[in-house]
């Protein structure tokens, strides 16, 4: 088959983030099972316009705003497709009012919801929540649909969607095989994009809770966003280490004894299962995708949202409680085994075959 998948941004996007990994890692497994897969997508400073990456072809026109437009421009002179993928990062492409119906399969990772008041500014966040994400959506509730949790299907299914399909997020980190040998201090490790919606603020001010109760406590946050020199001037005593290639991230979770992840909501929280392939529990916020990924007391803890003593209390919990810590990483390891992105391409192909017949 033919397949058009619509995304804003693909992996070699300097924005791009957990969506555009689950992309590029199914698609280029498609690619490998024999489809053709062309990815619409908007440029960015110095891209390319066209290119092949793993057997995906690449096509960049447009911004942030504009590809909306260029993805419909682009529809009306390539309809030799049999496969359309609209995905669905809270602005969708709208392809059920000018494709064909019977070929289009919406994937959603998580609904926007209260990231328009983290992420946009008044009155743009008004309107957002109370009427454009459930308009935009309303035109997909017939349009067979691909999420990757409970959480989000649930979400789908109350907005009216008929035929929703779990697939969830594999993984790029090999579990271990045992708990590997640990920072000798006890770490915390924050891993994610530093912007309001994803919260590393509430990891800054629970640590400081949890300085005061394990005096050698030490905090790494790794990643890059707007927040994060406004982070390092209140943060003192804390190690930033910016964005870092795979094999650094790997090697901090491994070091790593415990992994903080509060936000706003997630599709399904990758950094928990990439900390638990490095037996490296989580303590998570109670939220949307986070307790999918987050099982209380299997492979981590869950709190209350927005509750920074609760944070960190559970992270103290889990820094001084070795019996506890070793349960969880060892649940962590058994817990991240199952997932796998091969896994993931073969169900995200059968839901494919299942729709498109």
């Amino acid at each position: 088959m033919k397949i058009l998948w619509y995304n804003w941004r693909d992996i070699k996007n300097p924005e791009a983030g957990g969506a555009e990994v689950y992309t590029h890692e199914i698609a280029r497994r498609l690619v490998e099972r024999g489809y053709s897969v062309t990815l619409f997508t908007a440029e960015f400073n110095r891209c390319r316009r066209e290119e092949i990456v793993d057997g995906i072809r690449i096509i960049r026109r447009g911004g942030k705003y504009s590809v909306y437009r260029k993805a419909r421009e682009y529809w009306k002179k390539n309809k030799n497709f049999d496969v359309v993928i609209d995905e669905i990062n809270t602005r969708p492409f709208l392809t059920p009012k000018y494709a064909d119906r019977e070929k289009i399969i919406a994937l959603i990772h998580q609904l926007a919801r209260e990231f328009w008041f983290y992420e946009t500014p008044f009155p743009v966040s008004m309107i957002g929540y109370y009427f454009l994400e459930n308009y935009w959506l309303r035109h997909y509730r017939s349009v067979p649909t691909i999420t990757v949790s409970e959480s989000t299907k649930s979400d789908l299914e109350q907005l009216g969607f008929k035929k929703v399909f779990i697939v969830p997020n594999g993984l790029d980190v090999k579990p271990l095989d045992a708990i590997p040998k640990k920072s000798e201090r006890p770490t915390v490790i924050f891993l994610g994009r530093m912007k309001r919606a994803k919260k590393p603020q509430d990891v800054v001010e629970a640590f400081k809770l949890v300085k005061k109760e394990v005096k050698d406590a030490q905090l790494w946050m790794v990643g890059d966003g707007y927040l994060r020199r406004k982070l390092e001037q209140r943060a003192k005593g804390v190690k930033f280490f910016g964005f870092v290639n795979g094999k650094t991230r790997v090697e901090l979770l491994k070091k790593a004894w415990v992994i903080a992840v509060p936000g706003v909501r997630e599709g399904w929280g990758q950094v928990v299962t990439q900390a638990n392939a490095c037996a490296t529990p989580a303590v998570g916020y109670d939220i949307p995708g986070l307790r999918d990924s987050i099982k209380h007391r299997y492979n981590g803890l869950l709190v209350e949202s927005g509750d920074i003593h609760a944070f960190a209390e559970a992270m103290i919990k889990v820094l001084i409680d070795d019996e506890l810590r070793k349960k969880l990483s060892n649940n962590a390891l058994e817990w991240a085994k199952q997932f796998s992105w091969d896994k993931s391409a073969e169900e995200f192909e059968r839901v494919i075959d299942h729709v498109i017949e």
